[in-house]
């Protein structure tokens, strides 16, 4: 099992930028992906962007060229660098880890973004 915690969310202006961070313990060297996936008021939970094991990454089409997935393997922490915000991308953000088909989440990072 993976414990996940996030981090780093807020208040930002349009045009603005923010960096999330997801630190991981427990079963992490068993994590085949992870990943970031937000969470609007009223919508469903949608995936912004993975990376795995391998370092491969996808991203949903409107965090392509403004969103960034990284990872620091030494501190077991993947971050989401978030640049060029925009009101559409205020939402509760999550950051999911992946052994198999087991999905663990943190408890989700709040990100508003003002225009």
């Amino acid at each position: 099992q993976v414990q996940l915690v996030e981090s780093g969310g807020g208040l930002v202006q349009a045009g603005g930028s923010l960096r999330l961070s997801c630190a991981a313990s427990g079963s992490i060297f068993s994590i085949n992906a992870t990943a970031w996936y937000r969470q609007a008021p009223g919508k469903q939970r949608e995936l912004v962007a993975g990376i795995t094991s391998g370092g491969r990454t996808n991203y949903e089409d409107s965090a392509k060229g403004r969103f960034t997935i990284s990872r620091d393997n030494a501190k077991n922490t993947v971050f989401l660098q978030m640049n060029s915000l925009k009101p559409e991308d205020t939402a509760v953000y999550y950051c999911n880890a992946r052994i198999g088909v087991i999905m663990s989440w943190g408890q989700g990072t709040q990100v508003t973004v003002s225009s």
